[in-house]
């Protein structure tokens, strides 16, 4: 089962270069709302933060890149989904929309993290709710 999660928290911190994002339980049935860390690198972070900030910058950098080949080969980003957790490592997936066909493309969570963001409103982001409770212990 997939559990939709938003972006909750950003931590960058110049002292290191590992970089988090919380992600955090849309709806919960019960009143805590499950949520776990994610560590990205600094290019990650960065870009994350900027999307959220709303800042566009002058030229397209590797996300906002990615955005347009997509948008340009007639594709639409549906939705990202985290799903595995192998020795702490996260696996996700972009699920594009093309042709009618839901495509798959394996990407690193923090990239397909930042490539939803950069949308407005955001993508959806998905968890499969082993990796939930795999992440959360």
């Amino acid at each position: 089962m997939l559990i939709q999660m938003e972006l909750a928290r950003i931590i960058i911190s110049e002292l290191t270069d590992q970089q988090m994002v919380y992600l955090r339980e849309v709806d919960s049935e019960n009143s805590e709302h499950r949520y776990f860390p994610i560590v990205i690198g600094i290019f990650e972070a960065t870009s994350i933060d900027r999307s959220v900030q709303g800042h566009v910058p002058q030229r397209p950098l590797t996300h906002d890149l990615l955005k347009s080949v997509i948008e340009e080969m007639g594709g639409e980003l549906e939705d990202i989904v985290i799903t595995n957790l192998v020795e702490h490592t996260y696996y996700a997936v972009l699920r594009i929309r093309h042709q009618g066909e839901i495509v798959e493309i394996d990407s690193r969570p923090s990239d397909a993290i930042a490539l939803a963001a950069h949308y407005d409103p955001p993508k959806p982001i998905f968890v499969d709710e082993a990796v939930l409770d795999a992440a959360i212990g």
